[in-house]
């Protein structure tokens, strides 16, 4: 199989769900069945695009830009500068998995940190963190996030999905609710856990579409952005400047 999929990528470009659906991978229904949960997420236009390590400085900006009482609902507590840019520099992109969506200015608005745990009797845990700017509140992003991080989890053979925060936090226990999650309260914390059902073929179908369009759509925002860009600079060439004595 191996070989097989090194030849016919050597010679053709071939898109790796129509190679997964040539060699019998995957079925017509499994992908009808994945577009139509990956449509089903887009309704309210989140696309949610997976970060990584080169993302350090957009995630900083994002993070600094976090009122006093956001810094204390995302972390748990009142938190310097300093102590954000310890926290991005820290994040390991090889162990976990960050999660981004941005504006029409390509600027991030909602980040989620999907942190692998330790695994326990009941099998692996990952803990779920999330934020979202100030001017992008009440759009579902942080509900996209988290259905994400979800799929992702099951995806990657998570059992527990966790959060912990604040139980004034009104956004996350929003979201732990919503998703039907366990919520423990002790001394003004919540706890809330998650049982994740295995992975399926649509399930890793989901992802794999959901961050092809994300991708697609970052892609053709930064083109139209530099586009624009440059053809302002045209024509501000073409502009004669005008020169003081």
């Amino acid at each position: 199989m191996l070989f097989l999929y090194r030849s016919l990528k050597k010679e053709t470009k071939v898109n790796p769900l129509e190679l997964s659906k040539a060699v019998g991978a995957v079925t017509d229904e499994d992908l009808r069945r994945a577009a139509a949960a990956s449509q089903a997420a887009h309704r309210h236009t989140v696309l949610v695009r997976e970060l990584a390590a080169h993302h350090r400085s957009r995630l900083l900006k994002h993070f600094l830009a976090l009122g006093e009482e956001d810094r204390l609902l995302r972390f748990g507590q009142s938190v310097g500068d300093h102590v954000v840019e310890a926290y991005v520099d820290s994040i390991d992109f090889d162990h976990d998995s960050v999660f981004g969506v941005y504006d029409e200015s390509l600027e991030l608005i909602g980040v989620g940190h999907f942190a692998n745990l330790r695994d326990n009797a009941q099998g692996r845990v990952a803990e779920f963190g999330v934020s979202v700017s100030k001017s992008a509140r009440g759009r579902g992003i942080g509900s996209a996030l988290f259905e994400r991080a979800a799929i992702h989890g099951r995806n990657t053979s998570v059992r527990t999905l966790y959060m912990h925060c604040l139980s004034r936090n009104a956004a996350m226990m929003h979201i732990a609710k919503k998703a039907g999650m366990k919520v423990q309260y002790a001394y003004g914390e919540a706890d809330a856990y998650l049982e994740l059902t295995p992975a399926d073929t649509v399930s890793r179908l989901t992802e794999a579409l959901d961050e092809q369009v994300a991708d697609l759509d970052y892609m053709m925002r930064r083109n139209l952005r530099d586009a624009r860009r440059f053809g302002l600079r045209f024509w501000r060439s073409l502009v004669p400047q005008k020169h003081t004595v």
